[in-house]
């Protein structure tokens, strides 16, 4: 059997598909469409807030095994071969998708032209290191700024942005901020936190459409343009240069129109709508999709000779979108590449992921807000619920048991206690004797380390 027969191509240069190259070693390529050097898409936020440096977030550089800068464009599931966007081939014995997720783009009233395709100047996305720069290099303090969406993304926009000084509005359609994570006092909580960095916030607001005026094209920066990230990482202390401001669209954003007829004046405008898995390869491919890419427990597609791991595949009716579950898939898939007697675990399979989800947001000098939430917050009928609330400390602390397991949790203001939760949540282990329902009282009531 020739290497190219045995060789795992690899679609997609994020977290997935670089930790799936360095678990299986040997023969590996992996196709990132993106220039920079890989980075971990996790810490953009800080980054944009002014906390870490762009380098900062670059990961290990996986070697020859990846070709950046280049698009798979078609699969060929019959010669089991990859059509890239330069031209060439690259010949898989597996092939594993890894291609992640796009941002969701909502259907406002002026966010493109007839039959355009390109955002208007001042509107961006906040999914890749390229929108982390252009809306770093934007913001300035006083800028005025929308950031449409109150999930994670927007809160951590919305909070990077009032760091770096603009005047922040978050328009968040839902009844509270976070919603898919955390119940009402959560989000209430979260929602003064934001009040006090000088974040606006409304909810139970809809977005209609975007005002625009014409916006000159070419002109030359008066600043000094930031360095791109490959020129960060690589490049040996100097004087920036300066080079013409690229301009997407003709025309510039002046503010968000709502749905009740009030009107946000915006110099910026960002949209955290949430993301969509990218499909369309597979579609094309034709493999089975949904939502995502359908795969099995051992992340493999409807083509034996084809798995999906990370933001684009779907298992078990659920698409993940969060970085833990995207690793998780990796080590597993590698697990099964390789076979048991040289995998990851006794057990290769992937049975899903819990997945915890931890935000902190820093105002100035004031006491940083941590949170954590896992499972299910919300309880249902016949639930116990515990809840400890200290408006001294602003913390909160919620549990939520059904019979005599631990189904879900909320911790704002002091994580000390969540690591030891999550893993009780995780391990489903019962509640049922005094000394467990002990342990628990005294994790949510223990201010100290774990």
């Amino acid at each position: 059997m020739t290497s190219e027969q045995q060789r795992v191509v690899v679609i997609g240069g994020g977290l997935a598909g670089l930790r799936l190259a360095a678990r299986l070693g040997g023969d590996v390529r992996v196709l990132g469409e993106e220039e920079h050097v890989p980075y971990n898409r996790v810490l953009l936020a800080e980054v944009l807030a002014g906390r870490y440096a762009p380098e900062v977030t670059a990961l290990p550089a996986p070697g020859p095994a990846l070709r950046r800068g280049v698009r798979a464009v078609r699969i060929d599931r019959a010669e089991q071969v990859v059509h890239c966007d330069d031209g060439t081939v690259e010949r898989y014995g597996t092939l594993v998708l890894a291609t992640g997720s796009n941002p969701v783009l909502p259907p406002l009233r002026g966010l493109f032209e007839p039959e355009g395709r390109e955002l208007p100047a001042g509107v961006h996305a906040f999914r890749t290191m390229d929108d982390c720069l252009a809306l770093s290099a934007a913001v300035r303090p006083g800028v005025r700024a929308v950031v449409i969406g109150g999930g994670l993304l927007g809160v951590s926009a919305a909070r990077a942005l009032a760091e770096r000084g603009a005047q922040v509005v978050l328009a968040q359609q839902g009844e509270r901020l976070m919603e898919r994570q955390l119940d009402t006092e959560a989000s209430a909580l979260l929602h003064e936190h934001l009040t006090a960095m000088g974040v606006e916030i409304h909810t139970e607001c809809r977005v209609r459409g975007l005002s625009t005026t014409p916006h000159p094209a070419g002109r030359t920066s008066q600043d000094p343009a930031p360095p791109a990230f490959e020129e960060r990482v690589r490049a040996e202390p100097g004087t920036p240069r300066r080079v013409p401001v690229p301009t997407q669209d003709p025309r510039q954003v002046t503010g968000v129109e709502l749905a009740d007829g009030y009107r946000l004046d915006a110099d910026l405008v960002v949209l955290a709508c949430g993301v969509r898995p990218r499909t369309g390869l597979a579609l094309a491919a034709g493999l089975d999709v949904r939502r995502g890419i359908l795969v099995d427990d051992e992340l493999r597609t409807s083509d034996p000779r084809i798995h999906a791991v990370g933001d684009c595949a779907e298992h078990a009716g659920r698409v993940y979108g969060l970085a833990g579950p995207a690793l998780e898939q990796a080590d597993a898939l590698a697990g099964v590449l390789l076979g048991t007697g040289k995998g990851l675990t006794a057990d290769p399979a992937y049975n899903g992921t819990r997945a915890l989800t931890r935000l902190t947001l820093t105002a100035g000098g004031d006491r940083p807000l941590d949170l954590a939430a896992f499972g299910e917050t919300t309880a249902l009928p016949g639930d116990d619920v515990v809840r400890l609330t200290d408006a001294t400390r602003r913390t909160y602390r919620k549990v939520v048991i059904r019979g005599d397991r631990l189904v879900g949790g909320v911790l704002l203001g002091e994580l000390s206690s969540v690591g030891a939760l999550a893993r009780s949540w995780e391990d489903g282990a019962p509640l049922t004797d005094r000394h467990g329902l002990t342990d628990l009282h005294h994790l949510l009531t223990d201010d100290g380390g774990s």
